[in-house]
């Protein structure tokens, strides 16, 4: 085996890939392609299904009755993404640059609630924004909010469900591209009598670009495609696209409709990144990573 790999070193990074390529194929490529044939079906599970290119019209029927799941689905996800910014980047660049010796203890504490259920995780929001619950109670039993204030099914708490369970996405990656900057760039900044907020917007702030990038698709992503974060601490008014997917796949039994759904969510998901791609710009990416 080792002559033969001597002889082909050429072939030695194709045979490195394989297991992964081998893994998307199985699990990935085949379950999308037989998805994208149950899209062009009509029929139903009991009386069978039947393809045929002219059953495209599912997409825009999909597209037509669940539109304000869609919209729903992108601001929420949006939102939640710009939050997760927000405050992952304090979080970030205060571990980066003034963690020290605790460094490790605090990137520990960031990625610890993966340790725990991601359905225990949102329960527990439940619990916290319930409307007796430690957030709201003693508010209102000091009289400070009205008693039939409430937050849980509403998409504040959807929208605060899904900043919660993704923040540790966004805070690594940025985390790690803060960590490799070179600080003897920024004090270079100062020396030529840059402001410390001028020398974090030229130089500090560019250079996570990167981290910044990766870690909005990590959130906005599934943030988009989340179905529990609406199911339990949403209301009928606040159902996300994830939810409608979910239904009609394992409810409903629909799965032109639901194949559909995905696709079109896919598609939208791959617009929005290429967007936002095109408006962070590849220029100032590649400043980033130097």
């Amino acid at each position: 085996m080792g002559t033969f790999l001597r002889r082909h070193r050429g072939l030695v990074p194709y045979l490195l890939l394989a297991p992964g390529l081998l893994w998307l194929t199985v699990f990935y490529l085949v379950p999308s392609l037989q998805m994208a044939v149950s899209s062009l079906w009509t029929g139903s599970l009991e009386k069978g299904y039947v393809f045929s290119f002219a059953n495209w019209t599912n997409y825009t029927k999909a597209l037509g009755r669940f539109e304000p799941q869609f919209t729903r689905s992108i601001l929420y996800g949006g939102a939640a993404t710009i939050l997760t910014f927000l405050i992952a980047y304090p979080l970030a660049y205060s571990i980066a640059f003034r963690g020290g010796r605790f460094r490790n203890l605090l990137l520990f504490l960031v990625i610890a609630p993966f340790f725990t259920s991601f359905l225990l995780r949102t329960l527990s929001w439940k619990i916290i924004l319930g409307d007796v619950g430690p957030f709201l109670g003693p508010l209102k039993d000091l009289g400070v909010i009205p008693s039939d204030f409430r937050l849980l099914a509403t998409p504040i708490a959807v929208i605060s469900g899904i900043t919660y369970n993704f923040l540790p996405f966004m805070t690594l990656p940025i985390y790690v591209s803060l960590e490799k900057i070179d600080f003897r760039l920024v004090e270079a900044a100062q020396d030529l009598y840059a402001n410390r907020f001028g020398a974090f917007r030229r130089v500090t702030f560019p250079l996570s670009l990167p981290g910044v990038f990766a870690g909005s698709l990590l959130t906005f992503i599934p943030a988009v495609g989340d179905y529990v974060n609406a199911e339990l601490l949403g209301n009928p008014d606040t159902t996300m696209i994830g939810n409608v997917i979910q239904n009609q796949f394992l409810t409903q039994n629909n799965y032109p409709t639901a194949s559909a759904l995905s696709f079109l969510l896919m598609a939208g998901i791959l617009i929005a990144v290429f967007v936002y791609a095109r408006i962070l710009g590849t220029e100032e990416l590649t400043a980033g990573g130097v």
